[in-house]
């Protein structure tokens, strides 16, 4: 229980349906949806979608998305991937040609064909009750209206504004500058675009004036993109991977998410005492830092678009594990794996929801970077996403950027089962960290008891990406002077290390409790 005389927030309790997300609108709309008769799916689809609107430095409809979804009645889970492909023009060897060791990050060649909204009309189609008609109702709503600038979507704007190139400084500055808190934000282009997609499904968005659109804008460019790229855009439904940590099982996402990582890295960490260290403190976090850098190192080498990989079984493996753990020094640091463009950013959206017949969306959408590319279509003010940019120019990487194919992504929905039946959906936000930050919300649950608010609200460190090791300054002076003689570079970063959401389907009592991540400015909401 927490300290009441603290600033710090509870939980929030409910018994027939729930929302937690990053934005208090979006899980307000989430709620209606679930109050107006529909089901979590049309739930997370309104609210996601409104996202795109409170937090478009974050995410939107240029976006991609993953879901883990468990039908109401069973214990199944089902896995989405709403990742786009690259265009057929796409071409690694040109790339290289021209002197390129990385896909440049904020040109057209990161511009992967948005896959969201697709991912959003199937969901509908196969899962949902209410149709896309009235469950994107809100998002139009605000687009047109206008949304007040919330402070982390201000203090994000303001540092990411520097990306928006041409036609996206119209559409997402005002008057030439980042939106200060309070000022309010309208998108009436994307409103038109959301009425397309409500009237005609997928059609409306990847077919006619819309896909039309955002081809002549990628092609004025130098992108290689075409009307065949994104009439042939199709989510895909998968199996989920699972991984086991003292009594609870990670489900995650499979390839070409990085949720593989999480579960290596949790199986590293089951091969030390952790519940016999301070949750807070050095060696706790040290060790947490040197088992990540092994576990992203094996993803770097391995995850890509799953008809690419061939080492999921090994990454998976309690083996693989067992001598990764064995090559942690207690008392070192080891050097940081190569760092990927990915590592960057911090930039992604999450919702989750559960309704009253227990179906539960876990649901996470992003464009990558910091308004993704910088880019946005000139007729509708598309953002695009940079997904591209989690391409290798390696020939022969499992993840070299190439024709068609899916890109490592860092984005993963996550769900946590005990006893075989679901406890948790949840997601932690903040681009390369997320891995990490899954395997630290398991630990914090598992080997510290913290109940779900707290495991969101305890600080956090993460040492990959080649920026040094960055602590919270929730950690004392004295962890990081600690951690600093241990070899860590360590940093006070410039903004929290992302954040999260979780809604706790309660085994005793059947009430759902959730967690939201005041690092955001969002909130739990049930009814």
């Amino acid at each position: 229980m927490r300290d009441y005389q603290l600033p710090g927030r509870s939980a929030v309790f409910a018994q027939n349906g729930l929302c937690a997300t990053s934005h208090p609108l979006a899980a307000k709309v989430a709620v209606e949806t679930l109050e107006a008769g529909g089901n979590a799916v049309d739930a997370a689809i309104a609210g996601a979608v409104l996202l795109g609107i409170c937090e478009p430095q974050m995410t939107g409809i240029g976006g991609d998305c993953f879901v883990l979804l468990k039908p109401a009645g069973e214990e199944r889970i089902v896995a989405l991937n709403g990742s786009g492909r690259a265009p057929a023009g796409l071409s690694a060897a040109e790339m290289r040609g021209r002197g390129l060791t990385a896909v440049p990050p904020h040109g057209p060649e990161a511009v992967t064909v948005p896959g969201a909204v697709d991912a959003f009309c199937r969901l509908s189609q196969d899962w949902g009750k209410l149709g896309l008609s009235r469950v994107l109702a809100p998002a139009i709503r605000y687009a047109d209206e206008g949304v007040p600038v919330a402070p982390r979507v201000a203090f994000d704007w303001a540092a990411s504004a520097g990306v928006l190139q041409g036609d996206a400084r119209d559409f997402y500055l005002l008057d030439g500058k980042a939106p200060a808190i309070g000022q309010t934000f309208r998108a009436p282009r994307q409103a038109e675009v959301l009425r397309k997609i409500a009237a005609e499904g997928r059609a409306g968005f990847y077919e006619g004036a819309v896909a039309e659109d955002m081809v002549a804008s990628l092609r004025a460019l130098g992108g290689s993109h075409t009307v065949e790229d994104f009439a042939a855009t199709e989510c895909s439904y998968g199996e989920p991977v699972r991984g086991t940590y003292r009594d609870i099982e990670l489900v995650e996402h499979p390839p070409n998410g990085q949720g593989a990582a999480a579960i290596l890295l949790l199986n590293i960490l089951a091969q030390f005492d952790l519940a016999s260290m301070d949750p807070f403190g050095a060696e706790r976090a040290h060790i947490e830092a040197e088992a990540a850098k092994l576990a992203y190192d094996a993803r770097n080498r391995f995850v890509a678009d799953p008809a690419h990989m061939t080492r999921l079984d090994h990454m998976l493996s309690v083996e693989t594990a067992q001598k990764l753990a064995a090559l942690i020094d207690p008392k070192r640091a080891m050097a940081d794996p190569a760092p990927l463009s990915e590592a960057v950013h911090r930039d992604t959206i999450y919702i989750t929801v559960v309704d009253r017949d227990r179906m539960a969306v876990s649901l996470i959408y992003s464009v990558f970077h910091a308004f993704g590319s910088g880019l946005a279509s000139s007729r509708y003010g598309i953002n695009f996403q940079n997904r591209g940019a989690g391409f290798t120019l390696t020939e022969g990487h499992p993840n070299e950027a190439g024709p068609g194919k899916r890109p490592m992504h860092t984005i993963i929905p996550g769900m946590l089962c005990r006893d075989g039946k679901v406890m948790m959906p949840f997601g932690v936000m903040g681009g390369a960290y997320q891995a990490n930050g899954h395997a630290r919300f398991v630990t914090n649950l598992t080997d510290f008891g913290l109940d779900p608010q707290g495991a969101i609200d305890a600080p956090r460190s993460f040492a990959v990406g080649g920026e040094g090791m960055e602590v919270e300054r929730g950690y004392s002076d004295a962890v990081r002077a600690k951690l600093a003689e241990m070899g860590h570079d360590v940093r006070i970063p410039s903004g929290p290390i992302g954040g999260a959401q979780a809604i706790l389907i309660d085994p005793e009592t059947g009430v759902l409790v959730g967690a939201s991540d005041p690092r955001k400015d969002g909130c739990a909401l049930g009814y």
